[in-house]
């Protein structure tokens, strides 16, 4: 089994965003270092990402052991010559799994140069990225933080990380001009935000489900 990655950053970039908002600096005080999976290989990280797709938490654990046991090392080649039919008999719908064939295809056939998006503006990256069936805005700038580590990844179609900046900040809603002043403040460590937003986020929902 492989060793787990997590998403790399330090006092650096706390002490930054510490600097620049008082309220997230008693979080990430509060809270301590913020250890998150990451999927260092992009391809891995997008068949991960459209497994996981409107399922929850652990049924997508569920689902992406299922695929390791089956398939092993997941590469374009591997998953190309995986029949159809037993990847559904993991349990995944047959609508992922074309998404996730086609992106194989893609990648193996060179129509989509996975390992050039690291060298890509992040507004590139989420447009090739977006190319793929199956892939939209949000789950693109995930990949970009939890696959490729961009520092600076504050998504608004995060509902938990709006969540997160309401609480932290006293907010009752969030739109996108509030937003986007919040991630003026914590450009150019945003991903670092995010991790404590979601912490956050987190604790919030254990609070309701224990009430």
């Amino acid at each position: 089994m492989e060793e787990e990655c997590y998403f790399s950053y330090s006092e650096k970039e706390t002490d930054y965003l510490k600097g620049r908002d008082g309220a997230l600096g008693q979080v990430i005080d509060r809270i301590g270092h913020v250890k998150r999976a990451v999927i260092p290989d992009l391809f891995t990280a997008l068949v991960h990402s459209i497994t996981g797709q409107q399922v929850s938490t652990k049924a997508h654990s569920t689902l992406w052991a299922r695929m390791q046991d089956l398939i092993g090392d997941i590469t374009p080649e591997s998953i190309i010559g995986t029949p159809d039919e037993m990847i559904r008999g993991t349990g995944i719908s047959s609508r992922k799994v074309a998404y996730i064939k086609n992106a194989a295809f893609k990648v193996r056939d060179g129509a989509i140069d996975l390992q050039s998006l690291h060298g890509l503006p992040e507004q590139e990256v989420a447009d090739i990225l977006c190319s793929l069936d199956g892939i939209g805005r949000w789950s693109a700038e995930m990949l970009m933080l939890f696959s490729m580590q961009r520092p600076d990844i504050l998504s608004y179609g995060d509902l938990a990380i709006r969540r997160g900046l309401c609480i932290v900040h006293g907010l009752g809603s969030i739109d996108c001009n509030i937003f986007e002043k919040y991630r003026r403040l914590y450009s150019p460590c945003g991903s670092v935000a995010s991790l404590y937003l979601w912490a956050v986020a987190g604790e919030s929902t254990d609070r309701a489900r224990h009430e």
